[in-house]
């Protein structure tokens, strides 16, 4: 499945809560129905994601663990 993105953001590396920080901060830069792609590294942001969408409303479209061990989200702005 292949989703169709409008900007991305990388934040492998970054421990909690900053991938959350840095895609809240995404989002509120783009418009309603854009759709932001986060490749993270910590295993703690997949409930973080969870969590996230369900608090503020945006949806998580997809989420997946990529060959590279990373983990990849697809959030579309409300």
């Amino acid at each position: 499945m292949t989703i169709e993105f409008h900007r991305e953001l990388d934040a492998r590396g970054l421990n909690c809560p900053l991938p959350i920080l840095k895609t809240k901060k995404a989002l509120a830069d783009m418009s309603s129905g854009q759709v932001l792609r986060v490749t993270a590294t910590d295993t703690g942001s997949v409930r973080d994601f969870q969590a996230f969408a369900k608090q503020t409303g945006n949806d998580l479209l997809s989420q997946c663990k990529n060959d590279d061990q990373e983990f990849v989200f697809f959030m579309k702005r409300k």
